[in-house]
């Protein structure tokens, strides 16, 4: 996917949160550009045969097995990304930091809430 569609995606799914402000489109712009590169590593890693690790040999011949680095760009990419969608109120622990309210659901109180509101009415 190219920056611009994750650029329209994330800012979709900040609408729905109820964290979307204008002031944040550098921090969108930012985690589009990770997840195009991302999905660009992604997509190397698969046309390469979604080898987890590789033959490296050395300069004596020995051979020696280590993580794909593409596989390991992936996972440093998705990391990053995580703190952005985090930042951006896209998980759950970052929705409660920018708004706690988003997370309750209108119209249900807890049943303290309505013990103290009928008291209040008596």
């Amino acid at each position: 996917m190219t920056a611009e569609s994750w650029r329209k995606k994330i800012i979709s799914n900040m609408k729905k949160a109820g964290t979307y402000a204008v002031t944040y489109d550098a921090a969108v712009a930012t985690l589009a550009d990770l997840l195009e590169q991302r999905d660009a590593v992604y997509q190397q890693y698969v046309d390469e045969g979604c080898e987890a690790l590789v033959e490296k040999i050395s300069d004596r011949g020995a051979r020696n097995y280590s993580k794909n680095p593409l596989l390991t760009v992936w996972m440093d990419l998705n990391r990053d990304a995580l703190a952005y969608w985090r930042d951006l109120g896209l998980t759950p622990a970052g929705l409660k930091k920018l708004n706690d309210e988003a997370l309750k659901k209108p119209g249900k109180t807890s049943s303290l809430e309505q013990a103290l509101a009928n008291l209040a009415s008596a």
